[in-house]
């Protein structure tokens, strides 16, 4: 059984700072959740409030409907998983797992019963007798996700498990992770500086920086359709050109730049005179002339060539270059270094957004 989680103007304040600042969302029962930002941004903080270990300077967290205030971690429907998985190396497997059914006072059969029912669920049937040492990374972390599954919790919290894994076995626990909350149906609540974990396993993410929700919604929207600069330069790679708004209405947006007039979508409806920023992902920008309004020229500083796909490095505003990602099979000519290119995009993938702190500031 799964429970929705609600946070109802949660504000968290350490002293005079203010690590989370009236976060409101509703996370649904049996949702893949993920709070994703850069370190400090009150990701951590949020998921230590949901599950008992910090009290909200102002608001409340609901699970399932009731109100936590006053609830501690240990009364909670929740179980966290942390970063360093916290597994104890002089137990079995096995006694890992049901370590916490052992403190509730559950009798050893029934221990056993449900140590091997998980066991089969992560995949490692037979190896509850296995020490912790005996196991790779990725088995550890799959017992940690076992242990907190034994107490049946109806919210599952995990604080970046898989941060200290090699890329492979990363990318390999993503659709693990994925697979088992699917198989178990519970509510996940996943906190990650990691886009593509993010990306690839959330049903929606939550986008967090200096303690503010920036946007929620699910992976495609908040990569096609950020709502906020930051956003737009903290998910995936993108190219910002800063400047003023010369045209606009409902749909559409001219920004004058230092790169010359270019236009994109104008979701906000920002009007003539609006500091904005045009945003154009590099996989949305190809070598080559196209309309006046969203081609620009520049030299190129550099030519990576990555197997799949090759990057040109044009020479941008400041520290940030421009960035232009060719793809192995196509026709475009790769210019060399020192030559000056031009751009181009599609208008709808160039996007409009008002002028504010970006990521990496």
């Amino acid at each position: 059984m799964s429970a929705g989680v609600e946070l109802d103007h949660v504000t968290v304040r350490f002293g005079e700072f203010t690590a989370v600042d009236n976060a409101t969302l509703d996370i649904k029962g049996g949702e893949f959740f993920s709070f994703l930002g850069p370190s400090g941004c009150g990701k951590t903080t949020i998921l230590r409030t949901v599950s008992g270990f910090l009290d909200p300077s102002e608001g409340m967290v609901k699970i399932g409907g009731q109100n936590m205030t006053g609830i501690g971690p240990n009364k909670r429907p929740t179980a966290l998983i942390f970063q360093n998985l916290a597994l104890f190396p002089l137990m079995t497997v096995a006694e890992n797992i049901t370590y916490g059914l052992r403190v509730r006072g559950v009798d050893k059969t029934a221990r056993t019963k449900k140590a091997n029912e998980l066991l089969d669920l992560i995949a490692l049937p037979g190896q509850g007798d296995k020490l912790m040492s005996e196991l790779s990374g990725g088995q550890k972390q799959r017992v940690a996700i076992a242990r907190a599954l034994a107490v049946q919790p109806k919210v599952l919290l995990l604080d970046e498990p898989l941060s200290a894994l090699d890329l492979k076995l990363r990318q390999h626990m993503r659709s693990e992770l994925r697979s088992i909350q699917r198989m178990v149906g519970i509510t996940f609540i996943y906190i990650t500086h990691d886009q593509g974990e993010a990306l690839t396993m959330s049903d929606r993410i939550a986008v967090m920086s200096d303690g503010v929700i920036q946007q929620v919604a699910d992976g495609k929207a908040v990569y096609d359709d950020p709502a906020t600069s930051f956003v737009a330069s903290f998910v995936g790679e993108n190219n910002p050109f800063v400047g003023i708004i010369t045209r606009a209405d409902s749909s559409y947006a001219v920004v004058d730049t230092l790169f010359g007039t270019l236009r994109g979508r104008n979701p906000k409806g920002l009007k003539v005179g609006d500091k904005a920023i045009l945003f154009v992902r590099p996989e949305s920008a190809k070598l080559g002339t196209g309309a006046a309004d969203t081609t620009f020229s520049s030299k190129v500083k550099s030519v990576a060539f990555e197997g799949n796909m090759t990057h040109v490095f044009l020479e941008g505003v400041g520290k940030k270059d421009v960035t232009i990602t060719v793809g192995r099979h196509s026709s475009a000519d790769i210019p060399a270094q020192d030559e000056i290119a031009s751009v181009t995009y599609d208008v709808d993938l160039g996007l409009v957004l008002p002028e504010g702190k970006m990521a990496r500031e």
